[in-house]
C-alpha cells in the first residue's frame, strides 16, 4: 500500500512539473497588443471637418465633425462627433450624433449613437440610428424613437419621414402622452 501511495505521488508531481513547464514556455511566447486605437487604413484622415452646400431655393445643409476618415475605394467617410444643420425654406433642423458614415456617390448619411434632432419650431427627436437617403429625400430609422413637442411625448419603434410628401410616420407599437400646457 505504501508503494502505491508513492507511485501516485510521483505521477502527480511529474504531472505538475509538465504543466508548469508548458505554462512557462507559452508565457514567454505571449504577444502583447498595442494599447490605443487601431491604426486606420483610411486614405485620408481629417480633423475639424466643415462642409456646406447651398441649394437654388436658398436652403442649405452644413455638416461639421471633429474627425473624419475617408475611404476612397468604398466611397465612404467615417465621421466622429457629427453635427448637421439643415435649412429648407423657413424650416431649420439640427442633427447631432456621436458617429456616422457619409457615402459620397449616393450622398446618403447614417448617424449613430445618441442621435438628437431639434427643429426650429421646438420638436426634439431622440434615437440611436438615423439615416438620410438623398435620392428619396427620406429620413428614417428602424430603431426606437422618442419625439418631444410642446406638451406631447411620442414613443415608437421606427420612424419614416418623406420630405417630398411632407409626411411623417411613427411605426410599431406607438405610445403618445399629451399633457395640458400651463394656463396663464
Amino acid at each position: 500500500m505504501d508503494r502505491l501511495a508513492r507511485r501516485i505521488l510521483a505521477v502527480v508531481a511529474l504531472f505538475v512539473l509538465v504543466v508548469t513547464g508548458i505554462l512557462v514556455v507559452r508565457g514567454r511566447d505571449v504577444r502583447t497588443e498595442a494599447v490605443g486605437p487601431k491604426p486606420s487604413a483610411a486614405d485620408l484622415s481629417i480633423n475639424e471637418v466643415d462642409l456646406r452646400e447651398e441649394s437654388a431655393g436658398g436652403g442649405y445643409w452644413q455638416l461639421t465633425a471633429d474627425q473624419a476618415a475617408v475611404f476612397n475605394e468604398e466611397g465612404r467617410t467615417v465621421l466622429h462627433k457629427v453635427t448637421v444643420q439643415v435649412k429648407d425654406g423657413d424650416r431649420i433642423w439640427t442633427i447631432v450624433g456621436e458617429e456616422g458614415d457619409f457615402f459620397k456617390e449616393t450622398r446618403n448619411l447614417e448617424l449613430r449613437r445618441n442621435v438628437v434632432v431639434t427643429s426650429g419650431d421646438g420638436m426634439r427627436l431622440e434615437t440611436s440610428v438615423l439615416r438620410w437617403h438623398e435620392g428619396e429625400r427620406r429620413l428614417w430609422t428602424d430603431a426606437p424613437v422618442r419625439i418631444y413637442r410642446e406638451n406631447a411625448v411620442i414613443d415608437g419603434t421606427a420612424l419614416d419621414v418623406r420630405m417630398a410628401d411632407e409626411s411623417t410616420t411613427v411605426q410599431g407599437r406607438v405610445r403618445a402622452i399629451f399633457s395640458r400646457g400651463s394656463e396663464s
